[in-house]
């Protein structure tokens, strides 16, 4: 910590140097306060920019990408599907109610300042174990602030991931994604390039809270963290949902020439990166600006970020009718400035000049090139040698589907309305990801997000790309081809070497698998300083990474659930000796190391495409990816929703003289699970055949409420009843819940 005129800032004596030089004179504190969270790693990813370089960003189908506020992909007929996923993490560990819901509101402008209207919201949590009375209240009431927040806007919560590991006790992940729709020409972009345009500040007014946020993220927690509550927001989803109907309808005017929501960096945030991006500059008059409380200084009026507000560069002559559609929906506004032509954010008080700093210095601030080190930890975990096999390994398959990693999340998505909308085709739980449908027109999207902590703690590369590869699994096994995806990634801290190399892995790995695929990435969010001085504990890596992939036609709509008894079950793809990471060595061994597994790009790619083509046969009745938990928990998840069950034979689906644990629980890449009629088996066959993919019929869908697996003649067989009851009951269980079945 550094202090500029008396104000405290999180910049180091180089960077404070720094600014002094690009501004030619000491900040005032005003200027301090916006230089300080434009430069906070939250805001500048200043350590993250040189090596996110790699990603690729273009692609025939996009129109918008890194850079603004949301992705933007087209998906045909003149549709668009916009997208961003973020974190909320520090405001979540100390305030989970309000951080997570905030989170929400804060993602849910995103897409509305592009001009879509928000269709559906996605979570991706983590947390401490279960046995942890902390880590049950920080789930509770994240979920809580997801839930209530989303159900208030009207905006369906249909898809999302939950795991629990020791990594996230204190800091825990809260990656809130949330996609919409627009047409072509109704896309907005968050730039001031017009001189003369007014600014118009719409919605909540300006209080304390929130202040300090974004310098809040962008540091370690400490045991004085409980100090930062009052930099986390405070949120309003009622007001929020008046926020979207009348910013949509305010941009059909025409007369709406920019558009930026006031989330992490507050008004400054929202002046400098508008007027950096359009090349002006912006004078505000801070007398114009409603304030919820007394005596606030331009200091923070200028940094604060309280929720639900949109600041709006609006064309002189459409100010009244801009205005009267505020009025309409009673939205406080404001008319606080103009876009001029100086490049720099003028700030007013009382007449006088405040605050005035470069647009470009505060939204394109300098980088950091901090070194990289490989952790010597990665080595000596792979080298863990394996456990003996157990005896009874039926009783490991139920010990694993009731583990709190694999059993059903619907005690979370059940607080959630996934149908509000009418366009939830795929509900949680019944397919590997959701689809929503484009209303009165015959095509859906499907869109997952994903993430592989405990590999990517083992091997960050491919725990990277295994990220974007199961997001992408998970949407081909709908009938969707994957488009483009953006991503979220939380690490430590990234003044550690070694938390830096695994960041850079995690994006070469992330890299390589888009470009294989042709799938590009339109935006994301970097998340570091996940670590706390209290316990010493680095959170796990976690890349989420949240995928779109478009359904031509609503008939290659396809779930995961077994149909009917009789249907044939095909195996795709190969096993291999890849434990590492696995939910059987973690939570069954309580093992902490192996190898990963590892990402075939070229088998990837080609094995997505032809289960792609397959699934669009109309010949393929359930489709499944088979990763988390292996082969064994990917089958009886399949059963789990019309309560039947399989008889399987696993010979010949490794190329390894597997042990049978290893076979059952191993999680590698590049497999998949479809069932389909007998009349069809041959040629569904011969699509993977034709493609030299490894296939194989193993079984068939039976109703004798018994899983049969077997594998060189010896046999496990699990109850159907002990296994649902197990998948259903478990987390409710740990949250209190004493009587819960599907």
């Amino acid at each position: 910590m550094t202090f500029i005129d008396g104000v405290k800032v999180n910049l180091t004596e180089e960077e404070v140097e720094k600014a002094k030089t690009l501004l030619g004179r000491d900040p005032n504190q005003v200027e301090a306060g916006m230089i300080d969270v434009m430069w906070s790693e939250h805001c500048s990813y200043k350590s993250s920019k040189p090596f996110l370089k790699q990603l690729p960003k273009e692609g025939p189908r996009v129109l918008v990408g890194p850079g603004m506020d949301a992705g933007v992909i087209d998906i045909n007929d003149g549709d668009v599907v916009v997208f961003k996923v973020e974190t909320h993490n520090h405001p979540s560990a100390i305030e989970p109610y309000n951080g997570a819901a905030t989170g929400i509101g804060g993602i849910v402008r995103d897409i509305l300042c592009m001009g879509a209207r928000p269709i559906a919201l996605f979570d991706n949590l983590r947390f401490g174990k279960l046995r942890s009375n902390h880590s049950k209240w920080l789930f509770e009431y994240v979920v809580k602030g997801i839930s209530d927040y989303g159900n208030c806007i009207g905006v369906p919560t249909v898809g999302g991931d939950v795991e629990f590991d020791d990594s996230y006790e204190n800091n825990c992940l809260v990656n809130v994604g949330c996609i919409g729709l627009a047409r072509r020409e109704e896309i907005a972009l968050s730039v001031a390039k017009n001189i003369g345009d007014i600014l118009i500040l719409m919605g909540g007014s300006t209080g304390r809270d929130g202040i300090h946020g974004v310098t809040f993220a962008s540091r370690v927690l400490t045991e004085e963290s409980e100090a930062d509550r009052p930099a986390v927001q405070i949120g309003d989803p009622f007001t929020k949902k008046l926020i979207i109907e009348a910013t949509l309808e305010a941009l059909k005017t025409g007369y709406v020439t920019g558009l930026k929501d006031l989330g992490g960096g507050g008004l400054t945030c929202a002046a400098s990166e508008m007027s950096g991006a359009g090349g002006t500059g912006v004078e505000i008059d801070l007398d114009k600006v409603f304030l919820r409380e007394e005596n606030m200084i331009p200091y923070e009026i200028m940094i604060s970020e309280s929720q639900e507000r949109m600041l709006f560069v609006v064309k002189p002559e459409g100010v009244d009718k801009i205005t009267r559609i505020f009025d309409k929906y009673e939205l406080s506004y404001s008319i606080i400035g103009r876009v001029d032509g100086s490049q720099k954010v003028n700030v007013y008080k009382n007449g006088q000049l405040v605050a005035q700093v470069p647009s470009r210095m505060l939204s394109d601030p300098p980088v950091l090139n901090r070194p990289v080190k490989r952790p010597s930890y990665i080595d000596q975990l792979a080298e863990v040698s394996a456990p003996p096999t157990p005896l009874n390994l039926a009783d490991v398959v139920y010990k694993l589907v009731g583990s709190p990693n694999l059993a059903s999340k619907a005690w979370v998505y059940r607080q959630y309305d996934h149908e509000v909308g009418d366009r939830t085709v795929i509900k949680p739980g019944q397919a590997d990801a959701a689809v929503l449908r484009i209303l009165g027109k015959n095509k859906a999207i499907a869109a997952k997000s994903d993430a592989t902590p405990s590999h990517s703690y083992l091997d960050p590369y491919n725990g990277g790309a295994g990220a974007l590869a199961e997001s992408c699994r998970n949407i081909a096994v709908t009938g969707a081809e994957p488009l483009a995806w953006v991503d979220c990634l939380s690490f430590g801290n990234p003044e550690n070497p070694e938390v830096l190399w695994c960041f850079n892995e995690t994006i070469k790995g992330l890299t390589d698998y888009a470009l294989k695929l042709n799938i590009p990435c339109i935006g994301g969010n970097v998340s570091f300083y996940n670590e706390d001085q209290v316990s010493a504990r680095v959170v796990k890596p976690c890349p989420v990474v949240l995928t779109v992939g478009l359904i031509e036609d609503c008939s290659y709509i396809t779930t995961m659930s077994f149909k009917q008894p009789g249907d044939r079950i095909l195996m795709i793809g190969l096993t291999y000796r890849e434990m590492g990471g696995s939910e059987y060595y973690t939570f069954y061994h309580n093992i902490q190391g192996g190898r990963a597994p590892v990402v075939n790009l070229d088998l990837e790619a080609v094995t997505l495409k032809t289960v792609l083509k397959a699934v669009r046969t109309g010949k393929i009745s359930a489709a499944h990816d088979c990763f988390r938990g292996g082969i064994a928990v990917s089958l009886i998840e399949m059963g789990m929703e019309n309560n039947l069950s399989a008889s399987v034979n696993l010979d010949g689906l490794s190329d390894l003289d597997l042990k049978f644990d290893e076979l059952l629980f191993s999680e590698s890449h590049s497999r998949y699970i479809l069932t389909t009629r007998e009349e069809y088996l041959n040629d569904i066959i011969e699509i993977f055949t034709q493609n030299n993919i490894p296939v194989k019929e193993i079984g068939v869908v039976t109703d004798s409420g018994r899983f049969e697996f077997e594998y060189k003649n010896r046999r496990v067989s699990c109850s159907m009843s002990k296994l649902r009851k197990l998948y259903y009951e478990t987390i409710p269980k740990y949250m209190g819940v004493t009587e819960w079945m599907k």
